[in-house]
């Protein structure tokens, strides 16, 4: 008998499909203080939440039975991810049940915006009839701006279309045919900022999308812009769309999502030209069904040993199997993060090369593993062993697989190679023991690197000078270096250096390194 806890509400079908299952046990306890969590937590075997409880590592910690934890939604933000994995637990979500809501919510938060609806209601309902003080403005023929186009921005531009706007998108990572498939023309970000009546964001919160809406972007827009944001609080700088508000360079915002959540002290909810909604964009009664019948599934099978999906730290295959691949699971998943981030433009094309012992084996979780290491700077969370391969073929990212018996003096080797803008990388990776995993070539550059954590990639000239001038600027700035490799091709030619560093580099730090003269270019990793 395995025993589940439900912290968090969870629909009526999801509970029976648990309730079903005669070697399962459910109790439902909501809204525990994180104290009673802890205490109770040991007796489980499996943890099912939605957002409001944080699983965190005390939690986790204290689960000396849990073997999987369940997410009743997309994102994982309230679980500590790699808590859990260091204790082999499985961690799952429901990645796709809120799609339609939340585009949707995205399409009414327009309207509302559009024809002023909540704040005329609200005239209306303290006895006031103000017609002219609400005149609208009309969706036809508008330029709609989405900043992100996976599974929620292509619902949106769907509907977008059905209301005969002109839909563009911004989205390094969505190649060209993708977006000609859905109808909407692909530009760069400052075509998007300039030309769009309302911009509308779709993108994970990363350290690539944090503050995207920022100052600089609100100065390139249109006067009378509408912006919309049911993606991720700190997308948007909240201050810079105060600003914009106030000067009138903003017509109007409609938010459902904020930095810091409940928003109670928001200064933006006392704008009057604002729309806010609190977090609702996954709130229909279907999302909330379906992303409830999904986790409870996943979760009675992977207990009753019928198979894992969806799950976000480990991919679909036996356990015993996975106990020999594993390390390279773990290698793929970072060669892929690595390229993604070194990548330039749009990745077409991944092919990948297997050496030595291991092509004895089904490698097709490590080839998983290095789709879904490519695709989760892009898709953060939304991404896990059992989508990544689909969420490829949407993008047009076509992957190759091939083996060799011959060696490249290493015992077994990972070769990717990866066609982005034009241009292709390749990247190594082995293990140097069974656990121990390293980049050992990079480009043309053989190097000895760990993938792992905070990590500084710079082409540089091999000149004198050139490593103490960038721990120089390192030291001034107190980041440490854990660890550094170099390569070159040739005394005084092209070199690279790889640091692993203990903190992340401000954006300053990181100018600072690539306006040396011995500096080609810079990149920070993480991993």
């Amino acid at each position: 008998m395995y025993k589940i806890l439900v912290s968090d509400s969870l629909s009526e079908g999801g509970l029976n499909i648990l309730n079903s299952e005669k070697d399962l046990e459910v109790d439902v306890k909501t809204k525990m203080p994180p104290e009673e969590l802890k205490e109770i937590i040991k007796d489980y075997d499996a943890l099912i939440v939605r957002s409001a409880t944080q699983v965190t590592k005390e939690i986790i910690d204290a689960g000396v039975k849990l073997k999987v934890i369940g997410r009743a939604g997309v994102g994982v933000d309230n679980i500590d991810v790699e808590a859990a994995s260091k204790k082999g637990i499985i961690v799952m979500n429901a990645p796709s049940g809120n799609t339609i809501s939340t585009a949707e919510h995205t399409m009414s938060m327009i309207m509302a915006l559009s024809r002023s609806i909540p704040q005329a209601s609200a005239s209306l309902k303290s006895k006031k009839w103000e017609k002219s003080k609400f005149t609208g403005v009309e969706l036809y023929e508008k330029t709609l701006g989405i900043v992100g186009l996976g599974r929620i921005g292509s619902e949106v531009a769907k509907r977008a279309r059905a209301f005969n706007m002109r839909v563009v998108t911004y989205d390094p990572y969505l190649l060209p045919e993708r977006a000609k498939e859905l109808d909407v023309e692909l530009v760069g970000l400052d075509a998007l900022l300039t030309s769009a009546d309302y911009i509308t964001v779709h993108a994970p919160l990363s350290e690539q999308t944090r503050h995207i809406i920022g100052r600089e972007a609100f100065a390139q827009m249109k006067k009378g812009v509408r912006v919309i944001n049911c993606a991720r609080g700190g997308i948007i700088d909240e201050q810079a769309l105060l600003e914009a508000l106030a000067s009138g360079k903003v017509a109007g915002a409609a938010l459902d999502v904020f930095e810091k959540e409940p928003p109670l002290d928001s200064p933006l909810l006392d704008v009057e030209n604002v729309v806010v909604t609190p977090h609702l964009g996954a709130a229909t009664q279907e999302a909330q069904i379906s992303v409830s019948i999904d986790i409870a599934r996943e979760v009675a099978d992977v207990l009753l040993g019928r198979g894992i999906r969806n799950a976000v730290n480990v991919p679909s295959i036996e356990p015993q199997v996975y106990e020999v691949l594993k390390p390279y699971v773990m290698l793929g998943e970072k060669l892929g993060m690595l390229h993604t981030q070194l990548a330039e433009g749009a990745i077409s094309e991944v092919a990948i090369r297997y050496h030595g012992e291991i092509i004895e084996n089904d490698l097709s979780p490590v080839t998983i593993a290095i789709v879904k290491g490519i695709l989760t700077p892009i898709l953060q969370r939304s991404v896990n062993y059992v989508n990544a391969t689909m969420l490829a073929r949407e993008r047009g990212i076509k992957v190759v697989e091939s083996k060799y018996t011959q060696l490249e003096n290493f015992a077994n080797l990972v070769a990717v190679e990866v066609r982005s803008g034009g241009k292709i990388l390749e990247v190594w990776g082995t293990l140097f023991t069974k656990n121990d995993p390293r980049i050992v070539k990079l480009g043309k550059f053989y190097v000895e690197a760990t993938p792992s954590g905070y990590m500084l990639v710079i082409h540089n000239w091999d000149r004198p000078g050139i490593i103490g001038e960038v721990g120089t600027i390192l030291g001034v700035n107190k980041i440490n270096i854990a660890a550094m490799t170099f390569g070159r091709e040739k005394p005084g030619g092209d070199a690279i250096t790889v640091l692993n560093i203990d903190s992340p580099l401000q954006a300053s730090v990181l100018d600072e390194i690539k306006s040396s003269k011995n500096v080609k270019d810079a990149r920070q990793v993480k991993l």
